[in-house]
């Protein structure tokens, strides 16, 4: 029998709520039309986002998430998908033609002077992404833009080859963007304060580094989904914007990452703070006291954390880490033994519990 149809407004800039998580997988995995319009699936194996009705195959359904909004699948760091074209839904032609254009390479510019040339009057396309998308026609080609000069990175592209193929003609250029999208220049928030962002190369392959003034506060692998989100909870969290910068912190890190990856270090010095909810830092903290080479299943945390029935509650938190490594959630594993879920994917999991479990036994304590 087919569940009941969730109703709400058809403005995505108007949804207060998302359906019930469970009806919205149903409906995406059911290809439902009828939510269309009310909520996008962002499929974390491709990077882009659907909507329900998309008829393409379906992933599976730890790899997928939600959002209310056009907007927030962008910030999110997903691009469209190009065959149920989720942002082209019951669109007037010119916006589909806009669309088409603002995605079709990292060199389009569409001006407003270039908006006149089409005959679209630029207030006109702004009142309509506003109203439809929750942002302006140049916010979504400014997130387009930096998304891709974000995915160029991720895949191990060197910075400066990734600013000025995505379109940015400057380094400045590409700091603009990014203060217009992710908050103020850092000269106009708390007296200069802010949140300065580097890349560092491991191993692994590359990883995003942020410092706050009071230590660390992301450590992420540049290839996970959801990177632009975790810059928008920073911000959220210290209320303070998100810029490329050097920082004493973040040299600091690298060093010790180095150490880390070579075997050498079973622990770090360099200062780092994680603000979340009162649970969420519960659970990090517990992922702290995990020993160096050793591992704990999500139901053994719950018991440790008093609330042994909370162990989904546990992995979502596990989830929501900004620190990889420093906190280190690779240390949690299925029941069973079986490795779970990463968001650096299982196999860098695989290889960070080889690597702490092969340098265990030739280092001293403490070193």
């Amino acid at each position: 029998m087919r569940a009941k149809p969730y109703t709400a407004s058809m403005n995505p800039t108007a949804l207060q709520t998302l359906p019930p998580h469970a009806e919205m997988e149903r409906a995406f995995l059911d290809s439902d039309a009828s939510f269309d319009g009310l909520f996008f699936t962002g499929v974390r194996t491709t990077g882009i986002f659907c909507l329900p009705s998309c008829p393409a195959r379906k992933p599976l359904p730890r790899n997928i998430e939600f959002f209310p909004t056009v907007k927030e699948a962008v910030f999110a760091g997903y691009r469209p998908c190009k065959r149920c074209r989720p942002t082209q839904t019951s669109a007037p032609d010119w916006v589909r033609n806009l669309l088409e254009a603002a995605d079709a390479g990292p060199s389009t510019r569409i001006t407003e002077s270039a908006l006149r040339e089409r005959g679209l009057e630029p207030a006109r396309v702004r009142r309509y992404f506003l109203r439809n998308f929750g942002m302006t026609f140049q916010a979504y080609c400014r997130a387009r833009r930096l998304g891709r000069s974000f995915e160029a990175i991720k895949v191990g592209g060197a910075i400066d080859d990734a600013v000025f193929d995505a379109g940015f003609q400057s380094h400045s250029g590409f700091r603009s963007a990014f203060a217009r999208i992710f908050g103020k220049p850092p000269a106009q928030a708390h007296g200069g304060a802010c949140i300065r962002m580097s890349w560092i190369e491991t191993p692994l392959g590359p990883m995003v580094a942020g410092a706050a003034d009071s230590g660390i506060c992301l450590l992420e692998f540049t290839d996970r989904r959801m990177l632009e989100t975790q810059f928008h909870v920073l911000r959220k969290r210290f209320a303070l914007p998100v810029i490329p910068g050097a920082s004493e912190h973040i040299e600091q890190l690298k060093v010790e990452l180095a150490g880390y990856f070579t075997g050498r270090r079973r622990e770090f010095t360099v200062p780092f703070t994680y603000p979340g909810t009162d649970f969420e830092q519960r659970v990090w903290n517990q992922l702290l006291r995990i020993p160096y080479g050793e591992t704990r299943s999500y139901q053994e945390l719950a018991h440790m954390l008093g609330q042994p029935r909370a162990s989904r509650a546990v992995g979502t938190a596990n989830g929501k880490n900004r620190m990889a490594i420093l906190i280190p959630c690779h240390r949690v594993v299925n029941l069973n033994g079986e490795l779970g879920g990463y968001g650096g994917g299982l196999w860098r999991k695989r290889l960070l519990l080889e690597l702490e479990q092969n340098s265990r036994a030739l280092l001293a304590p403490g070193v």
